[in-house]
């Protein structure tokens, strides 16, 4: 029987308006609880967060949005529908690939297309290997959502179900890349279909094959970008919970749980409130959580390792690359080193793969008239990693723009109006541990039933949302840790 917290729950206090939070809230107000959201920014999205600057409307965390049905179902909750509140658009093609080779290739969510694409660009036989790929990743996510990731788990024995012997008959358990090779071997398809392992804080040679399941969840599944950033997911969320009786205090910042006998009794404001509720969900950082909100760290919390961190820059600019699709992928003619780097040796890449985003290239209103949006990232360590953020970071910006002008982005520098920098002590500074956005990385001990549990222990009404918890990390993920997080206060919700 899956844990519940203990006593009254009529009233929720949730603390932060990320993802996690927003849908835990829509849940607990279709169940008829009465829900109070904190907030410290002055807007709901945690890490989904929005920078507006001289007429530039930046994202300042996720780039990519799969599993809509995800944001569809939090709003069934309170019996609204996502598309009076979102325009999605599908971006085609998902990613666009580029190659230290000097060639390309277009990802695509139908089968038949990205084969048609294989074919054109690598032959038959990787095209005909991308088919029984699919049909591995497709029976990868069948056994393992609803069993493994789905769901609350208690315990390890939690995993013995049917699903779990599938999932091992399959090589679910085997390592990432070499299970990936078995379908498809140039080395152009394995890594756009085994770099998903980044998200999860893992290299593809270390991370088992179960996280393909990361694969199917955009390149399969497919890739959306909402109308007005992706910043208009947390806004529809919060303006649904609201419609239906959702407290929002924004401009707030929690510094304390008070608890007594087990039990949390109020929530603390630095500006001085004291809210009293009858269970507490806590959506920052699971190890900031612990220990600035509750007031002591468990030991196991204490052990977790994390995932590589980041450096973003989001550029206003009033230059344009006709050869660029919506999300855009570099990768160096390094792979392998690249993990290394960035994992075992925490030093910077050497050869660098990069992402950059172009949000105006499918909403042009996100930039004033005539220019374009970058978001441009560059895997880094974490904060574990012996680097001066105050003194690199200049340099590395330096670094970066060179570095994009060498794989083809000529007088992006010269071209830049506006922009904006973090780094991994800047995200250290806005609540993330080890400056690691990403959070815990997803090892086999942080991983399913090893995860940090999403209900606090020694706490009765004390539970955790968001991507340091159960099931992980992504915007899928994190959705759907609301709900799991909303069902350890009133059970099972539609």
């Amino acid at each position: 029987m899956t844990a519940r917290v203990k006593g009254p729950t009529d009233h929720v206090v949730i603390v932060g308006a990320g993802l996690g939070g927003l849908s835990a809230a829509l849940r607990l107000a279709g169940a008829g609880r009465k829900v109070t959201v904190i907030e410290r920014e002055s807007v709901p999205g945690g890490r989904n967060g929005l920078l507006n600057k001289d007429g530039y409307s930046f994202d300042t965390g996720p780039s990519v949005l799969t599993m809509p049905d995800l944001i569809q179902d939090a709003l069934s909750c309170v019996g609204e529908k996502l598309e009076d509140w979102m325009e999605l658009l599908p971006l085609k093609p998902l990613y666009r690939a580029f190659y230290h080779d000097g060639s390309t290739l277009d990802v695509h969510a139908e089968t038949g297309r990205m084969q048609e694409e294989i074919r054109n660009v690598i032959g038959p036989d990787e095209a005909a290997g991308y088919g029984r790929y699919v049909d591995f990743v497709t029976k990868l996510y069948k056994y393992e959502m609803k069993d493994f990731i789905d769901r609350n788990i208690d315990s390890p024995f939690n995993l013995l179900t049917p699903n779990l012997a599938r999932l091992i008959a399959l090589g679910g358990f085997r390592r990432l890349a070499p299970k990936v090779n078995d379908f498809l071997k140039d080395p152009r398809t394995q890594k756009v279909y085994s770099f998903q392992a980044m998200y999860a804080g893992v290299s593809p040679q270390q991370a088992l094959a179960i996280y393909a399941v990361i694969a199917y969840m955009d390149s399969v599944n497919g890739v959306f970008f909402p109308k007005g950033g992706m910043h208009a997911m947390p806004r529809a969320l919060a303006g649904a919970a609201a419609k239906h009786g959702v407290e929002f205090k924004y401009n707030q910042t929690v510094t304390y749980i008070e608890h007594s006998g087990g039990r949390a009794r109020a929530v603390i404001t630095a500006e001085g409130d004291r809210i009293e509720c009858d269970v507490v969900i806590l959506n920052p950082d699971l190890p900031v959580a612990w220990r600035e909100l509750l007031g002591r760290t468990p030991p196991s919390v204490k052990r977790l390792n994390y995932s590589p961190s980041c450096v973003t820059l989001l550029i206003g600019s009033n230059k344009s690359y006709d050869r660029l699709a919506h999300h855009n992928i570099h990768f160096g003619k390094s792979w392998d080193g690249v993990f290394d780097e960035l994992i075992k040796k925490k030093t910077l890449m050497t050869d660098p793969s990069l992402l950059v985003t172009v949000p105006t290239h499918d909403d042009k209103d996100l930039a004033p008239a005539g220019k374009s949006s970058y978001y441009v990232l560059f895997p880094t360590p974490n904060l574990s990693a012996d680097i001066d953020w105050k003194v690199t970071g200049p340099k590395y910006r330096d670094q970066m723009l060179r570095t994009m002008e060498e794989r083809g982005y000529d007088g992006f520098a010269d071209s830049i109006e506006v922009e904006h920098m973090t780094t991994p002590l800047d995200w250290q500074n806005q609540g993330m541990e080890q400056g690691a956005p990403f959070a815990s990385a997803h090892t086999f001990f942080q991983t399913g039933p090893f995860r940090p549990r999403n209900i606090a222990k020694g706490f009765e009404n004390v539970v955790f949302a968001g991507s340091g918890t159960q099931p992980g990390v992504g915007v899928p993920m994190v959705l759907i840790s609301g709900r799991l997080a909303a069902e350890r206060i009133v059970g099972p919700v539609k």
